[in-house]
């Protein structure tokens, strides 16, 4: 296995790696479905902690075999076969989740979560045989992998009491391993094909959200509830406007190792709170037609505090370093807005109107920004003030 070209021209998503995409998604569904009965029960506080968890072991696997496939994708039948083990993992944890969000049992997803991993530990000693110009940092990798994964096996051992505390501190350990393995000497991933891959996975769970809310809709409306056309208008538009505000420019990302990772990790924001809305609009749809166990303002909220995740981490990553100018200050502002709008009588209507408030100032400063600069570049993969 040998390592491919950080400035390999026309790199772009495999097959394989798309057909990854779609497995996990089955996870995110699981995660985001489950998320929303728990909601509508009420049990609020439960069902953000549970999501939490789940969503992190998803994401992580993914994120990892996105950075490992941009180095080294070799496409050969190890690497295959070593991916769909990758895949079956995802799918064992996906049949976990439901049993984590009602009995609070994390054993099957353990599992699952430990398969991913332990699959990416193959492809990981494979690379340290076959580069040996980064064989210090896919060894710390392969070592510092392996030895997370006993500790996730030995937290299942723990007294319930130490649940949550030995969670933090293997999720810790886990996002240290790239941070020190990474020290000797960067594995040469390839920024362009980074962001690609991280804008397809957004589409993906965007799409994800566009089934849920479709298939809440439907249920109310074959019930009779034809006044859930509101909720079905106000959902679209607020996917469209996530997606809109995501993809408005291309996006810049620095090879530094600090900024690269901040983006990477921040991404798991970008993902989870996607999915949440359309939890959050299938919860909404539950309370409209009195199927729910929450007051209005906690269905709104279902939408509104996603959503608001959404805009600060998108501000963080993007915009902030993209737009330098007053209006990137309207995206944490429009948060802000969002987070108040449950308050008010029709909180979804709301917040779609303030996303697409938002839409239209971003394209209006993009429009007046072409105009006074025409020559400004758009995209920068490698200078060290190019971070995203």
């Amino acid at each position: 296995m040998t390592a491919r070209r950080p400035d390999e021209p026309h790199r772009s998503t495999t097959t394989l790696e798309l057909f990854f995409d779609l497995c996990f998604v089955v996870a995110v569904a699981q995660a985001a479905g489950n998320l929303h009965h728990a909601v509508s029960e009420g049990h609020v506080g439960m069902a953000a902690g549970h999501y939490a968890m789940v969503f992190f072991a998803i994401w992580w696997a993914w994120m990892n075999f996105t950075w490992f496939a941009s180095a080294y994708d070799t496409d050969d039948d190890v690497y295959r076969i070593t991916t769909l083990v990758e895949i079956s993992g995802a799918l064992i944890l996906a049949a976990g989740v439901p049993r984590a969000f009602t009995e609070e049992d994390f054993t099957t997803i353990t599992f699952g979560y430990v398969v991913m991993r332990l699959a990416a530990v193959a492809h990981w000693i494979r690379a340290a045989a076959g580069d040996p110009a980064h064989r210090a940092a896919a060894s710390r990798y392969a070592v510092g992998v392996v030895l997370v994964q006993v500790g996730w096996l030995v937290r299942l051992a723990l007294p319930d009491g130490w649940g949550v505390v030995s969670f933090v501190v293997l999720v810790i350990a886990e996002l240290l391993v790239p941070a020190l393995a990474e020290r000797p000497g960067m594995t040469p991933w390839h920024p362009r094909h980074i962001v690609e891959r991280y804008g397809l996975f957004t589409l993906i769970v965007l799409g994800e959200v566009v089934l849920a809310t479709s298939l809440a809709v439907q249920t109310g409306v074959d019930a009779g509830d034809t006044h859930l056309w509101s909720v079905a208008a106000s959902g679209a538009i607020i996917v469209y406007a996530l997606w809109w505000l995501y993809f408005d420019r291309p996006v810049e990302m620095s090879t530094q190792l600090r900024r690269s990772l901040f983006w990477g990790y921040g991404h798991y924001l970008i993902f989870s709170s996607v999915a949440a809305v359309g939890a959050g609009l299938a919860v909404e749809v539950d309370h409209e037609r009195g199927d729910g166990h929450i007051s209005g303002v906690t269905a709104g909220y279902a939408v509104a505090v996603p959503v608001a995740v959404y805009l600060f981490t998108l501000w963080a990553l993007h915009v902030r370093r993209q737009q330098r100018s007053r209006l990137a200050a309207v995206f944490p502002a429009t948060a802000v807005l969002v987070l108040l709008a449950p308050l008010g009588p029709v909180p979804v209507p709301l917040v779609a109107v303030l996303l697409f408030l938002l839409v239209a100032v971003t394209v209006l400063a993009r429009r007046v920004n072409a105009t006074a600069d025409p020559t400004a570049a758009t995209v920068s993969t490698g200078s060290d003030d190019a971070a995203s």
